[in-house]
């Protein structure tokens, strides 16, 4: 061939092979990396004991018998063991009238713990971060939290800052979201998110059982999360977002009353679970679901599951009988290795892991967290993670999906890639021995069982009454 008409060939490809790699470059700085997170760990003086329970529930004027038995009966229930945490206004009996300095030492206390050991790991320094998330939803403050971060660890002028409230137990993946959103449109980034919430100014000291029962369920904890799209960090990072999908039912009177923070009728604030709570979740979950699957689930499974889901509808319209009572299942462990469900309570748990035919070893850090942990809102979805990290369970090229509900009503979902194996030491490390428990009882019926006996008319705890040990 003409050398000359090589060398044509080859300048007039030029332009589409420079686009073609401009491309590609830019579609490997819109990748999401997680270097690193750190879950906090409050310190064991922190630790909700049945004691410390029982002492809670006697300070509270407002409970009667009817009251009594029913947060007896939520915490045997709740899935929930001592060694949980509570905020400090809890110890110093001062719940029922707590401070706005009460909140702020709360979140304090997690900032420093948490984003001090993530920079020493990490070796990143507050001023090499470029964005920064923060979403509590209980406390809002002026000036806002993620500006005390600021000023707490002198970043830079520059920096993109968002602070979410009120979002609820969803909160965190809506603020890898934004991460997210922003890392599509600018290259060599480093995003920091703190995930938290305030149980300090959430909590409740009314005798609506509806708004007992997140003192039952809420402990105190937190998680920062480092992110980047740096490719010359991608060896560094432990996880990869393939996607995130978000479901909101708010436009739903049902699903947004579900989940409400309001006055009871004696002008005590708290926040309100309403009996609809359950429904509210599964439309939000089966609505999220079908996003999602489509995005994580090889072609053969959807296929699969669309070939059953026919099937049945033919067999319905042909057989008198109505056909077969058994719903198909679409099997969500084709394109996912470990599931990291939303620790809202033992109930929560059961259902979505019955809902997506789950095994008691995928829904086990759930359970366990729950237990250890329990509900610290957005923030529980990483100290599952951080179970399976512990566990040594991650490994390169393995998937990883986070489902999170939320109030408003919210669910929202995230796929991650494990991109390296994940063996080190994590918040479970000095005790992740210890679990797996078989039995995850907790002692309240046995320290106050005698609360069932006792006569409605005549009941009381007097003040010097002694919480057994």
């Amino acid at each position: 061939m003409d050398l000359s008409l090589i060398l044509w060939y080859t300048l007039s490809f030029l332009p589409l092979i420079f686009v073609l790699l401009q491309f590609l470059d830019e579609k490997r700085h819109q990748n999401c990396y997680i270097l690193d997170y750190e879950c906090y760990k409050p310190i064991d003086s922190r630790k909700v004991s049945t004691k410390l329970s029982g002492e809670v529930i006697r300070r509270n004027k407002h409970l009667g018998l009817i009251e009594y038995k029913f947060l007896l009966k939520a915490m045997v229930s709740s899935g929930i063991g001592e060694e949980t945490y509570g905020p400090q206004m809890v110890f110093d009996g001062r719940e029922a009238a707590p401070t706005l300095y009460d909140g702020l030492v709360e979140m304090d206390e997690f900032f420093q713990c948490s984003l001090d050991n993530l920079f020493r790991r990490t070796g990143i320094s507050p001023s090499e971060i470029d964005v920064l998330v923060v979403n509590v939803s209980m406390l809002a403050t002026m000036p806002s939290l993620s500006s005390r971060i600021i000023n707490m660890y002198k970043m830079r002028e520059d920096i993109k800052v968002y602070n979410l409230s009120g979002m609820g137990c969803s909160a965190s993946l809506i603020s890898v979201n934004i991460v997210q959103n922003i890392f599509k449109t600018q290259k060599n980034l480093n995003a920091l998110v703190l995930t938290s919430e305030s149980l300090s100014l959430g909590w409740y000291a009314g005798n609506d059982r509806s708004m007992i029962l997140a003192n039952c369920l809420f402990r105190v904890g937190g998680c920062a999360v480092l992110l980047t799209n740096k490719t010359s960090l991608r060896d560094k990072a432990m996880l990869k977002l393939r996607c995130l999908v978000r479901t909101h039912h708010g436009s739903k009177d049902e699903a947004y009353d579900c989940c409400i923070q309001r006055e009871d009728h004696n002008g005590i604030v708290g926040f309100h679970l309403g009996k609809n709570l359950p429904k509210a979740a599964t439309r939000a979950f089966i609505d999220n679901l079908k996003v999602i699957a489509p995005k994580i689930l090889p072609v053969r499974e959807l296929f699969r599951f669309a070939t059953l889901l026919l099937v049945k509808k033919l067999c319905q319209k042909w057989s008198k009988a109505g056909g077969s009572a058994t719903k198909p299942m679409i099997n969500f462990k084709q394109g996912v290795d470990h599931f990291c469900l939303h620790t809202g309570g033992k109930a929560v748990i059961d259902a979505v892991g019955q809902s997506l035919g789950l095994t008691d070893y995928d829904v086990e850090p759930a359970r366990m967290t729950l237990h250890r942990f329990g509900n610290t809102s957005a923030s529980s979805l990483w100290y599952v993670l951080a179970y399976m990290h512990a566990k040594k369970r991650l490994k390169k090229g393995e998937k990883i999906l986070m489902i999170s509900f939320g109030a408003g009503f919210k669910c929202n979902s995230a796929q991650w890639e494990v991109v390296r194996d994940l063996d080190e030491g994590t918040v479970w490390k000095d005790f992740i021995h210890t679990y797996p428990r078989k039995n995850l009882t907790n002692p309240y019926m046995e320290k106050y069982g005698w609360l069932q006996d006792e006569d409605p008319d005549t009941f009381s705890i007097p003040d010097d009454y002694e919480i057994p040990e």
